[in-house]
């Protein structure tokens, strides 16, 4: 391995429009409704939560994804449980 390799070695970028697989588990925000029904955004990627509890707006919640549109960047994912609050 050059000196370079070693170097760059582990570094990677974060991307605004993170995609995910089904079934995977994320924790993430509430952040707001798409009509009424609540949304996480992670970076411009959006997931709608069809079954959140009516007060889940700005918590941390745990979520299961079930569909996700990878072009697009937009999912739907099942409502796990609340995991924390907002700080703000």
């Amino acid at each position: 391995m050059s000196l370079r390799e070693k170097y760059l070695a582990g570094l990677w970028f974060r991307t605004n429009r993170p995609a995910f697989e089904p079934g995977a588990e994320i924790s993430a925000f509430v952040t707001g409704y798409d009509g009424d029904v609540p949304v996480a955004r992670v970076g411009d990627t959006v997931l709608r939560i069809e079954d959140a509890p009516a007060d889940a707006l700005d918590t941390r919640v745990r979520l299961r994804v079930e569909e996700f549109d990878e072009a697009a960047h937009r999912g739907t994912a099942r409502y796990l449980e609340t995991v924390g609050e907002s700080s703000f």
